[in-house]
């Protein structure tokens, strides 16, 4: 396994967990952390349990679903069945290190990849020998730039700055703030700690300058200290044509990332690393390729959607159309976290929304 974040370590716990022996290599050190709006949705969350992980509620913070807000006005709904959770990307790391030591993997920190092999991965080291190398190193890659599966996509050009602000929480959903500048996504984290991320296509944004837009949540954050660095990432999408190849597969944000602003990021990983043990378990590559598609299509679906919502004019009629109509809301919140097919989704929920915009 090369690459010991998020996404490398849930994959190694799903393949130990299927029998199979394993080792990750990654150049840093946990902690690990990354730019993002830190909430886990509630497919992510039981994905943690398919894990063997338990959530410490000490260390994080319910949301029971999504709240839009705009200049105009706001909008919410709440998710059926379980809630989704926020946690600093720190502490999921750490109970995905502890996880995985718990099963016995065997973890390389501060070791360079060099090279693929003809019977394993090259390490700056050493020489491993494996029957399967999976790349879990982001998404630049060196995996698959080795293993010649670039495709055709790219990053189009957004970006995240995250900062986590050390006040207690004044909501139990994620919170999205629509700007001129992007969005703002307010996430619970801790008991006393919320995480705010900003993506925008604005190369020189500053939380700052997107903040004044939104004087009421200036005041929720008056005189809130800063609780860890600020941390800045690509956020758009970028998809590939195929992610294995021959005794190679890539997991998470190597084999491609869905935008940021589906906040499904972490629940595709782990679902990827619980699609991908399986395979391997049974030597099935193509079957990991065939459920990484299907599980990529929803999350792609809704991110094309949401950017729609860019433009104030159509994000006012869109959201004053959900604002009439909650229950659309909450079915497309509930398509959006797997509890709804996308059949029952178009059958009940597309025309009246599609309507509600019209005559809006």
């Amino acid at each position: 396994m090369v690459g010991g974040g998020p996404a490398g370590i849930a994959a190694a716990i799903a393949v130990r967990r299927r029998g199979l022996w394993v080792m990750t290599a990654d150049l840093g050190e946990p902690p690990i952390d990354k730019a993002c709006g830190e909430g886990l949705m509630p497919d992510a969350v039981e994905a943690l349990g398919d894990l063997g992980i338990s959530v410490d509620p000490a260390r994080s913070a319910p949301f029971r679903g999504i709240r839009f807000l705009d200049p105009a006005g706001s909008v919410a709904a709440t998710f059926p069945g379980r809630s989704g959770i926020g946690v600093p990307r720190t502490t999921l790391h750490a109970w995905l290190t502890k996880q995985a030591g718990r099963l016995g993997v065997p973890m390389l920190w501060r070791t360079r990849a060099l090279a693929l092999s003809n019977d394993g991965v090259v390490l700056e080291d050493a020489r491993v020998r494996c029957r399967w190398v999976i790349g879990a190193d982001g998404v630049n890659s060196r995996v698959r730039r080795w293993a010649g599966l670039q495709g055709s996509g790219h990053p189009d050009g957004r970006f995240g700055l995250r900062r986590r602000y050390r006040v207690r929480p004044w909501t139990d959903h994620v919170e999205i703030y629509w700007g001129s500048r992007g969005q703002i996504y307010v996430t619970p984290v801790e008991p006393e700690e919320i995480s705010l991320a900003l993506i925008t296509r604005d190369a020189d944004a500053r939380l700052e300058t997107a903040l004044a837009e939104f004087p009421t949540l200036l005041e929720h954050l008056a005189g809130a200290a800063a609780a860890a660095p600020d941390r800045g990432a690509p956020a758009g999408a970028h998809t590939l044509n195929r992610v294995a190849r021959g005794r190679v597969a890539l997991v998470g944000d190597a084999s491609g990332a869905v935008d940021a602003i589906t906040g499904q990021g972490l629940s595709l990983a782990f679902r990827h690393a619980l699609a991908l043990a399986e395979a391997l378990e049974t030597g099935s590559l193509p079957s990991y390729e065939a459920e990484h598609r299907r599980l990529r299509a929803g999350p792609s679906l809704m991110g094309r959607l949401l950017l729609t919502l860019e433009g104030p004019r159509m994000r006012r009629r869109v959201l004053s159309a959900l604002k009439r109509r909650p229950a659309t809301f909450a079915r497309l919140l509930a398509l959006h976290v797997g509890a709804l097919s996308r059949p029952r989704f178009l059958l009940r929920g597309t025309f009246p929304l599609a309507w509600g915009i019209l005559t809006g």
